[in-house]
């Protein structure tokens, strides 16, 4: 039975091979969705252990939030950019797995995201989801939840409506495109809990203060925030 599998698995990786999510060559292990080489090209920003850092400042006067960073600094054109893209827009699941746990790991290390009892992504909207198949931020969280030994629950926050791209929008109109979109649908998981909101990208923090806002209503006693990469504005 196992060497059937393996000739089955030899067969199948001849017409889809698998490749890297960053530059597209092939890898040996289907363990890994991401290379070596294009691992060693992400450019760390540090800020999982750097106290003060942009991605906390952001949220400085507004939410409450313990910690928080973006483990990789996303610039158009780069290996990151298409990484996040096949996690988006590609269908390549595993890489959102494998980049989440890496993120893990990272704030393990850290010191400075001890005591999580949850990890929540920041939802999608339902229809948005089932167009895509999946939750790109759900992925992420998976990995991280896995790295720490913790569970994440992709149902606690659910967005209530669509709301245009964010991209073109300065920090008031990102507010206001996202205020009031956020429902956390099961209070009872979040009540005196430290929670750990996950993301893709961050850019001004207004998604991520909206959805956090939501969860501190709802009775959350610490909130952190982690997201894979951090864009400078």
């Amino acid at each position: 039975m196992a060497q059937a599998a393996r000739s089955v698995q030899a067969l199948a990786s001849l017409f889809y091979p698998h490749v890297c999510a960053g530059c597209g060559s092939r890898l040996i292990s289907n363990r890994q969705s991401i290379c070596l080489r294009c691992r060693s090209k992400l450019p760390e920003t540090g800020f999982f252990i750097r106290p003060d850092n942009p991605v906390e400042k952001s949220f400085w006067g507004r939410i409450p939030v313990e910690a928080a960073g973006g483990m990789y600094y996303f610039t158009t054109g780069t290996t990151m950019q298409n990484i996040l893209h096949a996690l988006k827009y590609e269908g390549n699941r595993e890489c959102g797995v494998e980049l989440g746990s890496w993120m893990g790991h990272a704030m393990l290390e850290s010191g400075r995201f001890s005591g999580i009892d949850v990890v929540v992504p920041m939802p999608l909207f339902e229809a948005k989801r089932r167009l895509r198949g999946y939750n790109q931020s759900a992925l992420l969280a998976q990995g991280a939840a896995s790295a720490l030994s913790i569970r994440s629950d992709d149902g606690i926050v659910r967005r209530t409506r669509d709301t245009p791209t964010q991209t073109r929008k300065n920090r008031t109109e990102r507010w206001e495109n996202v205020s009031e979109v956020f429902k956390v649908a099961k209070p009872r998981e979040v009540k005196d809990r430290s929670v750990l909101l996950v993301d893709d990208v961050v850019t001004t923090g207004a998604s991520l203060e909206a959805c956090g806002r939501s969860l501190l209503e709802a009775g959350c006693a610490r909130l952190l925030v982690a997201t894979a990469a951090f864009t400078e504005r």
